[in-house]
């Protein structure tokens, strides 16, 4: 798996961040759902990582994502920042996998 990073998105998610340090977590969130296959995908700045994610490789920030959640996602896929919207954009070149793309600091 792949993530590609464009340069608007680079600079946002590196002013998101804020200098603070902590893992980059490409998130299938389900909760509020209904069950484990309906969800959106979101970033989640953390300070701690669970073993059960893995490194995917980038050209930017280091992205981890859930071993149990990768089944929901493309083999390539790009970040770009949407500034009429002011949120991040997932898309592979099958889909857009979230239009809207939350970033969160836990």
């Amino acid at each position: 798996m792949y993530i590609e990073w464009t340069e608007k998105a680079l600079t946002k998610v590196t002013e998101k961040m804020n200098g603070v340090s902590g893992y980059l977590l490409l998130k299938y969130d389900t909760d509020d759902c209904g069950c484990a296959v309906n969800g959106v995908t979101v970033l989640w700045l953390v300070q701690e990582l669970d073993a059960d994610f893995e490194k995917i490789d980038t050209n930017g920030p280091t992205i981890y994502v859930e071993k149990s959640k990768m089944i929901y996602l493309d083999e390539m896929m790009k970040f770009d920042f949407v500034e009429s919207a002011n949120c991040f954009m997932l898309k592979s070149p099958n889909e857009i996998l979230n239009p809207r793309l939350s970033f969160y600091r836990k």
